[in-house]
């Protein structure tokens, strides 16, 4: 497989996952970007810690959907995600239209 093949495979994958985001954001409430992952979720709790002069975020997300393009689809739905972390951590409450 050439670069280029490999290119344009990431490329339609991309443009499926994005498809699929499209179609399932309406379903969740909030919207957690770390610096890994990209999550949808119906519920999260976020808790700062402090452990010997460090800071990190612990969250727990439940009723969740992750932006993975390695995952087929039906394994990016997920019941618990718990995501610990050191980097910053963005979180939006999606607006709900009804």
């Amino acid at each position: 497989m050439s670069a280029e093949d490999l290119e344009r495979y990431e490329t339609e994958i991309e443009l499926q996952l994005y498809r699929e985001y499209s179609d399932v954001v309406k379903m969740f409430t909030y919207v957690v970007e770390t610096e890994r992952r990209f999550y949808l979720a119906n519920s999260m709790d976020m808790h700062v810690r402090n452990e010997d002069g460090a800071t990190y975020f612990e969250i727990d997300l439940r009723d969740a959907w992750v932006w993975d393009m390695y995952r087929p689809a039906p394994a990016r739905f997920v019941s618990n995600v718990r995501v610990v972390t050191f980097k910053d951590v963005n979180v939006e409450e999606l607006r709900r239209e009804d």
